[in-house]
């Protein structure tokens, strides 16, 4: 068979601990600050990447997640499936044993799927992926790319982990075979390099996502518990999109982490765009903008914390935008709380009350550093290049 049941087995933490006792730096200077440092302020990657054994013990990775995701154990366990991706090729109603659709909407369970070597993946339909499944590229280079991308359809327990995704078009309607593994009639797909349709408790972290016809991820239709870190936005229009339409009401229970993302170059707009729910967005880079940064409609809340803003060269300094669909001035509830601007750029918040706090729990909750810690913290988004001889 491609693939195998294994058992779970744990990693000590006692490197990561030892590793922060002795890097820890009292003070972080952007332009001297080490790759360890980073990896010790960033509290998902310290989890995990100091295990030069990391290969071993793959698993781990779910253990690692922050923000409203919390921990991604229910991906885990003794009745794990590792499944190999051996075959790049694709068939979007009848895949092959060893293709990448066969593992994410065919085998159903908790599934971890690696890649075999380095692959560049033209998907046929939208790839719909399974509840309780993890797609894992660490350790090689994998492009989904130049046709139909990645949609997470009423599912749950979901990671995306370590892909390079780009070139995503749009898609006719059409026959695919569906998260449940029956095949099922989709209709038309705008071109998004990740949609969340109806889904909680995702985990989206260090992809490297850029040039795609619709938006880089939306998280629409009443999805939530979302975790989106250590990803590179990067060339692209509409970047991100929270929140499906402004009629769509289901969308204020959303919520959303945001975090130790990269901006830019050439993001235009949406770093996110928010309807109706709320998001935590905490120490991003954002490397300039053309329209805003952060925008809402529909009566948002977002709390900005210790990001790191440089305006662009143009007139637009302005960080946030607020309309509605007619254009008229929205009812937001936007803070910022120890963010940092460079080149002109400014932040206009709400006057009044008091900052909405996440109310995370003790699985979800993690530090947030200070602003100035933020060129070092985000240097190292997007996919990870892991050599065979050292840590990741």
């Amino acid at each position: 068979m491609a693939y195998q049941v294994s058992n779970f087995i744990p990693w000590c933490f006692v490197l990561a601990v030892v590793s922060i006792t002795i890097f820890t730096p009292k003070v972080c200077f952007a332009n001297k600050q080490s790759k360890i440092e980073s990896l010790v302020k960033n509290q998902i990657d310290q989890c995990w990447r100091f295990n030069p054994e990391w290969r071993k013990h793959r698993s781990q990775l779910a253990t690692c997640s922050v923000g409203y995701a919390g921990k991604m154990t229910n991906n885990i366990g003794k009745d794990l499936i590792h499944y190999k991706v051996i075959d790049p090729s694709d068939d979007p109603i009848n895949p092959k044993i060893g293709t990448l659709r066969y593992g994410a909407s065919k085998v159903q369970g908790k599934v971890w799927i690696t890649f075999q070597r380095d692959m560049h993946i033209r998907l046929e339909k939208p790839l719909l992926i399974s509840s309780f499944t993890t797609i894992d590229g660490r350790g090689v280079n994998v492009h989904i790319a130049d046709n139909a991308c990645l949609m997470i359809f009423k599912a749950t327990d979901v990671i995306i982990h370590g892909l390079r995704i780009h070139h995503c078009r749009p898609q006719a309607p059409g026959m695919v075979i569906g998260p449940n593994g029956k095949v099922m009639s989709l209709g038309q797909v705008d071109g998004d390099a990740i949609r969340l349709v109806t889904t909680s408790k995702i985990w989206i972290d260090h992809n490297t996502l850029y040039d795609c016809q619709d938006d880089l991820l939306d998280v629409t239709r009443g999805s939530t518990n979302v975790t989106i870190s250590n990803n590179w936005f990067r060339e692209q229009n509409k970047v991100m999109l929270l929140g499906h339409d402004d009629g769509y009401m289901r969308d204020k229970d959303m919520k959303v982490t945001v975090v130790y993302n990269y901006f830019g170059p050439n993001c235009y707009q949406r770093m996110p765009r928010i309807r109706h729910g709320y998001a935590h967005v905490a120490n991003n880079l954002y490397m300039g903008w053309v329209q805003y940064a952060i925008g809402g409609s529909m009566g948002p809340s977002l709390k900005s914390e210790s990001n790191l803003f440089i305006a662009p060269m143009s007139e637009h300094k302005e960080v946030t935008w607020r309309k509605n669909s007619d254009g008229t001035e929205d009812k937001w509830e936007f803070y910022s709380v120890g963010d940092a601007f460079e080149n002109g750029a400014f932040f206009i918040e709400t006057q009044g009350g008091q900052v909405q706090k996440p109310n995370y729990n003790l699985e979800q909750n993690f530090k947030v550093v200070d602003a100035k810690c933020v060129r070092s913290l985000t240097m190292l988004s997007g996919v990870l290049r892991c050599s065979k001889s050292s840590i990741c």
